[in-house]
């Protein structure tokens, strides 16, 4: 018998999680980050640093931050917390949403994008705001959780502080140590600098020419005066897995698990979605480890959706690698649980990188068949022009009764033109 008494959560939205802790006052959730881009209206440059690119060439772009993220966290919104989007989605995937969610979708708050953080510091409308990350120039009385905590808690360096067996580490303030004088391990091992944004300032050193790019990259962030730490990681070698498991931490403490994903990356550590088998992930293993990260959190006055990466080694240790105190990519495809085992579908698999030629409406009829028995669930879709010609980008779940089902249905979709582009 355990002695954690951890459920799954019997919902299938992010404002049912958030239910008990919204009654004391009015909530909207922001569901876009700040960004540090020439083109953002509110850059976070002052006090809430976020690595998305060392130059404008390289920045998270307007439509990934502005559009097609948010649109994916607030087509699994639900109905009790307005969702605060500076962009509208497309009205045909607001249509598909109503018809496959079974929402109204009637709780999105359109707001100027060159005004919307000063509207939202000085209204009525909503007294705190739920984020995925701290915004400077949101109030910090206007956050649900306070900015200090919250940025703290988003950091690389709090991994140690958390509870949980993690790569052994050093962090490094580079206002006060010169990157040269740092004290390097053996090959392999990681840098990270202290808030990348999905994947964004990480770097696996593994020669001398990774190393002289990552001290590249991290002199232009400091030059642009976006980066104060860094840490030197331990590589966890001989891995066999790779795992993100979120939970939910009320305002009380109380712990509800949400799932846990197998994280599909590439060799060079980037985050190309997530597989989820329902019925047959043991969470229990991971108990201990929640139960330490949700305390830890409670303690610090956070409560919210937590997501933490874990790698499993050969040895059968576990070893915690990130820990991110927000909605994580992969959280819409946990919530999907309770729906598809109603429909007999135990597997499925995130991916923000799917690709269609056409428009969206056209691709919602070519895939009717699909998206009718929900084989194919569409979380997000941005349509755009390349040489003339329409394409539709995608983010998107793909179903199945076990794997090689998912595959046979993924493998009928990419004939009916759906790319992956990993």
């Amino acid at each position: 018998m355990s002695k954690y008494d951890f459920h799954y959560f019997q919902g299938s939205t992010l404002s049912d999680l958030f239910a008990e802790d919204i009654t004391d006052t009015s909530y909207g959730f922001i569901l876009n980050y700040p960004a540090t881009a020439s083109w953002a209206a509110y850059p976070n440059r002052k006090k809430y640093f976020i690595q998305d690119g060392s130059s404008e060439a390289t920045k998270t772009s307007f439509d990934k931050i502005c559009q097609k993220e948010p649109w994916k966290n607030l087509a699994v919104l639900g109905d009790r917390i307005p969702g605060i989007v500076i962009i509208p989605p497309p009205k045909s995937l607001i249509g598909y949403w109503q018809e496959h969610f079974g929402l109204s979708h009637s709780n999105m708050e359109l707001r100027d994008c060159s005004t919307y953080l000063d509207d939202l510091s000085h209204s009525y409308g909503f007294d705190k705001l739920i984020t995925l990350f701290p915004f400077d120039h949101l109030k910090p009385e206007k956050h649900a959780v306070d900015p200090d905590t919250h940025y703290h808690l988003l950091s690389k360096v709090t991994l140690a502080e958390l509870g949980v067996q993690c790569p052994k580490y050093d962090s490094y303030n580079l206002h006060q140590v010169n990157l040269e004088d740092i004290q390097l391990p053996q090959y392999p091992y990681l840098i990270k600098t202290s808030h990348g944004l999905s994947g964004e300032g990480t770097y696996i050193i593994k020669s001398p020419s990774d190393l002289n790019y990552c001290f590249e990259e991290i002199r232009k962030y400091l030059n642009i005066k976006l980066l104060d730490t860094i840490i030197v990681s331990e590589f966890v070698k001989n891995e066999v897995q790779n795992y993100c498991i979120q939970f939910y931490v009320n305002k009380l403490g109380d712990i509800t698990l949400i799932g846990t994903t197998s994280q599909l990356v590439t060799p060079e550590g980037n985050y190309l979605g997530g597989l989820i088998d329902y019925r047959n992930t043991d969470m229990s293993k991971f108990f201990e480890m929640i139960a330490n990260l949700g305390q830890y959190a409670h303690k610090q006055g956070y409560f919210g959706v937590i997501g933490f990466d874990v790698l499993e080694g050969k040895d059968g240790q576990f070893y915690a690698i990130d820990a991110n105190f927000r909605v994580n990519g992969s959280t819409p495809l946990c919530l999907q649980r309770n729906t598809l085992l109603g429909l007999g579908k135990g597997v499925a698999k995130y991916s923000s990188d799917y690709r269609m030629e056409g428009t969206l409406d056209s691709i919602l009829v070519t895939l009717k068949p699909e998206l009718d028995r929900k084989d194919l669930i569409i979380l997000s879709a941005l349509e755009k022009t390349k040489y003339g010609k329409i394409y539709t980008d995608i983010y998107a779940i793909v179903t199945g009764e076990t794997i090689q089902e998912m595959q046979h249905i993924e493998h009928k979709l990419q004939h009916k033109g759906l790319q992956w582009l990993p």
